[in-house]
């Protein structure tokens, strides 16, 4: 069992650091969060501000299968949690298309002969399945035939990676869109069933259609979290950037470097450490040196970037979606958000609203360096262009650029992670990894909160009894099922003994 007087360092005061430093300073274990944001907590999953607008970087639905994840979200902030109706849809050939894909809505604005053409697609694909799909266009294909693939999935999906949908990994396919299929679209539209309105638990047997949001976006959640943690003894430590972290092999024991802004330098004693930084960042900063092959296979990790322009417009109601996803190539937008359908308390002037125009780059390229003028310039004139709304009701807007947004599933990410979590495992058995960017996973929010409970429990039991890599995030996981039907994390059997194997489902329910 973990002492008093263990001390444990987390890295990152997103979602997965905070629940970490949460949980260990609720069970009185002493704990250090830091973060090199000078002010905001939440990484991906905080609130930005602007003149009074608050918004989300990138969205972030509260749901999740997992009691434990719900009653932490509802143990920190309470009546903040709103409930909310989920809509969004794919913007397409001037047309907005219902998504989740709805089949007599998708297959009613195709047109007859689009339509037949897709079913055809659809049945040669089902007849006819690439086997053993190993890219993101074979695996989309088999669920819903090559034709359906080029209109709602290739786009898109080459707007978020940069690259063509050949080079994506079949495993982030299977993960994002498990479950899915032309089928069971056609399915749900002739028999649809909905959540009940009431609190979480009760019954929700297809795809979500209500989620929880705090009041004051996702960021509102870890911040009353970081205080919550501080009044009972934990430590958080903004503006702390990572440089060093030396183990000692003889005391079993770590010694965590940081330096500020302003270039001060701090060193924090820790017995155990919590990663949710980069993968390729944490090798870096690894004191003794891993091998060359470790070395490499974090050098050879890749992520996508993004940003986010919010454009403060006077609001004319012309859209009730949480987002929309923009499958048109003529412009570079990849997604909008409403923040006034995520949360009204998002936007302070009621004869106003914020859209977030997203747009996927990578770090140091045209898009990511481009000025902030030339941006809001390009994103006015993109929302014009498709016809959301008028140039004169566009008022106001900032830049947010999130570096790492994303995490690379190229051919051989995989094989990268396997290495340097092999010799992490084996050379340095007190640091623990967490979360998104920690992991070199795409988990949801909840996912990257389970790795970190997992965490938790090893440290406090001095002990790794659960292996927080068999953590599945699959999307069906957030798209289906009921909220906080699965009632307890360690009685799934997450223990040491195995490994997770991606789960790749090749056909539909």
């Amino acid at each position: 069992m973990a002492s008093r007087d263990t001390h444990v360092v987390c890295l990152g005061a997103g979602p997965a650091g905070l629940t970490a430093g949460y949980l260990l300073a609720k069970k009185a274990v002493p704990v250090t969060v830091v973060e090199k944001d000078p002010v905001y907590v939440g990484g991906i999953a905080r609130t930005a501000t602007h003149k009074g607008f608050r918004f989300d970087i990138g969205g972030h639905r509260f749901f999740s299968k997992s009691k434990e994840v719900e009653d932490l979200w509802t143990e920190i902030l309470g009546d903040d949690l709103l409930t909310r109706a989920r809509k969004s849809r794919i913007y397409y050939n001037n047309q907005l298309f219902d998504y989740p894909l709805r089949a007599g809505d998708a297959l009613i604005k195709l047109g007859p002969l689009e339509a037949v053409a897709c079913v055809a697609s659809y049945l040669k694909a089902s007849c006819f399945p690439v086997r053993a799909p190993k890219n993101f266009e074979e695996w989309v294909s088999n669920q819903f035939g090559r034709r359906l693939f080029d209109i709602f999935f290739r786009t898109y999906t080459e707007k978020v990676w940069g690259v063509k949908c050949a080079e994506i990994s079949a495993d982030w396919a299977a993960q994002r869109v498990k479950g899915l299929s032309l089928g069971s679209a056609i399915w749900h539209s002739v028999f649809p069933q909905r959540v009940r309105d009431g609190e979480r638990g009760e019954i929700v047997k297809t795809l979500i259609d209500r989620f929880r949001y705090p009041r004051k976006g996702p960021g509102m959640m870890w911040e009353v979290a970081a205080e919550k943690m501080r009044a009972m003894g934990g430590v958080l430590s903004m503006d702390a950037a990572v440089t060093g972290l030396r183990f000692d092999r003889t005391r079993n024991a770590w010694s965590v470097t940081t330096r500020n802004s302003a270039g001060a330098e701090r060193t924090i004693a820790a017995n155990d450490v919590i990663s949710s930084i980069p993968m390729r960042e944490l090798v870096g900063a690894l004191e003794p040196r891993p091998s060359a092959r470790t070395r490499q296979a974090a050098q050879l990790l890749k992520y996508r970037d993004f940003l986010i322009v919010a454009l403060i417009i006077k609001d004319r109601q012309q859209f009730d979606d949480n987002w929309i996803y923009v499958h048109d190539p003529k412009v570079k937008v990849g997604r909008i958000q409403n923040f006034k359908a995520w949360s009204p308390d998002l936007v302070p002037d009621e004869d106003r609203n914020c859209l977030g125009m997203e747009y996927f780059c990578f770090e140091g390229d045209g898009l990511w360096n481009a000025p902030d003028d030339a941006l809001r310039a390009m994103a006015a004139d993109e929302l014009v262009m498709l016809g959301l709304a008028e140039r004169a009701d566009i008022l106001d807007g900032c830049v947010i650029r999130q570096p790492k947004a994303y995490p690379v599933y190229d051919a051989n990410y995989q094989k990268h992670v396997d290495t340097i979590r092999d010799e992490i495992e084996r050379d340095y058995p007190n640091l623990y990894l967490v979360g998104r960017n920690g992991m070199h996973k795409y988990n949801n929010q909840d996912h990257a909160m389970m790795t970190a409970m997992l965490s938790v429990e090893n440290i406090v039991a001095g002990r790794k009894l659960y292996d927080p890599w068999r953590v599945n995030q699959d999307a069906l996981y957030h798209e289906s099922g009921e909220a906080g039907a699965e009632t307890s994390l360690a009685r799934r059997g997450w223990g040491v003994a195995e490994r997770a194997v991606p789960e790749i489902s090749r056909s539909g329910p």
